[in-house]
């Protein structure tokens, strides 16, 4: 049927419903079969792309450009080990990659793949220094012209860009962290308090699971917004029926949300005594195998982007690093949203990206 058709069978119908609530029921349960469809619907990475390097352990993504890159350094998001890479480029009209894409610069993704049983055994040490550091390298190897490439980390995926650009600065044009914990002594985090020595046995967790497995992980994010968990967002989706554009990000972002994965084993208990409960980083004793993690050593062009509203790294967690780099060239920039809004959030993709791919522009050299 026809949208003018639709619209007419729709007055002939409310020429005699007698209340409002009424007409908006009938309209939430005519799109009953579209809104299921959406449920079901998986998700993947929006922007079209090709795995440049795959092996058990990540696969890096280079995303296609329609026109050739303006920039000289290409771009390396690195995520987070919890949840998917996917929420970076979650819709076409909710993308990061795609802000960077359009900015002029070539993108390049560090999808990391689940580990499994016998990958119990993988260190902070080997994330940062053979794996992170692997996708470096085969991402300038592409690009023969750049010595150097700027570095964009997520969450815990911006505390391994830390150590990364630490030890290795002559490989790091700028480095961007986008709500990323450093300072495990800032703000007042339930993750913080939860983990606390006195309360949480990391060696014991990991002798009797192996891997943490991503259920622990699921309950605990859960657990930290309850009411927002298990009313809000259901109620603002019945709210929402009538808009299957509202509906469709509702399901995308739930689905995301859901998909959470394991966590090595060495490396999760690493994290938890060595960050969490030691805050080692920021106090200059963290040994990365035999080497120290100097932040002194990060003297390049620092962006440090953060939520007002994140309930899983408080701003401070990741603003109080510039008191512990070297960089002279540093920007800090703060929008009203979560966690997640930092990245998906509408005037987050109107405003606050665009003036950050705009800083990363200012800094790279033309093509």
């Amino acid at each position: 049927m026809s949208t003018a058709n639709q619209k007419r069978s729709d007055e002939q119908v409310f020429t005699w419903w007698p209340w409002e609530e009424q007409k908006r029921l009938w309209l939430r349960l005519r799109n009953a079969p579209q809104i299921f469809a959406l449920a079901q619907r998986k998700n993947t990475f929006a922007t079209p792309h090709e795995v440049v390097t795959e092996n058990r352990a990540f696969r890096l993504l280079r995303f296609r450009r329609q026109t050739p890159a303006t920039h000289k350094q290409p771009v390396l998001f690195c995520y987070a080990l919890v949840n998917r890479a996917y929420i970076l480029d979650l819709q076409a009209e909710k993308s990061l990659v795609r802000q960077y894409l359009d900015r002029g610069f070539e993108v390049y993704l560090l999808d990391w793949v689940p580990p499994t049983a016998p990958d119990r055994s993988l260190t902070l040490e080997r994330y940062v220094c053979d794996l992170l550091g692997g996708a470096v390298s085969s991402v300038l190897a592409r690009h023969p012209a750049a010595s150097r490439l700027h570095i964009l980390g997520y969450c815990m995926g911006g505390t391994l860009s830390v150590m990364f650009t630490a030890l290795r600065p002559e490989l790091v044009s700028t480095l961007t962290l986008l709500a990323a914990p450093i300072d495990f002594a800032a703000g007042d985090s339930l993750l913080v308090r939860w983990a606390d020595a006195r309360h949480f046995d990391a060696d014991s967790f990991i002798e009797t699971h192996g891997n943490c497995p991503a259920w622990f992980l699921q309950t605990c994010f859960l657990a930290m917004n309850p009411v927002q968990t298990l009313f809000e967002k259901n109620a603002a989706l019945y709210e929402q029926m009538t808009d299957l554009r509202k509906v469709s990000n509702h399901f995308a972002l739930e689905h995301w949300v859901n998909d959470n994965v394991p966590i090595a084993g060495e490396l999760f208990r690493e994290f938890v005594k060595r960050m969490y409960q030691r805050n080692e980083l920021v106090r200059g004793n963290f040994l990365l195998g035999d080497r120290t993690i100097d932040l002194r050593r990060v003297t390049c062009p620092l962006l440090l982007l953060t939520a007002t509203h994140d309930h899983l790294v408080p701003p401070g967690s990741t603003t109080n690093l510039v008191a512990h780099v070297g960089s002279s060239d540093v920007a800090v920039k703060q929008i009203g949203a979560g966690h997640v809004g930092l990245v998906v959030g509408a005037s987050a993709q109107r405003d606050f990206w665009p003036a950050a791919t705009q800083w990363l522009a200012d800094r790279s050299s033309p093509a």
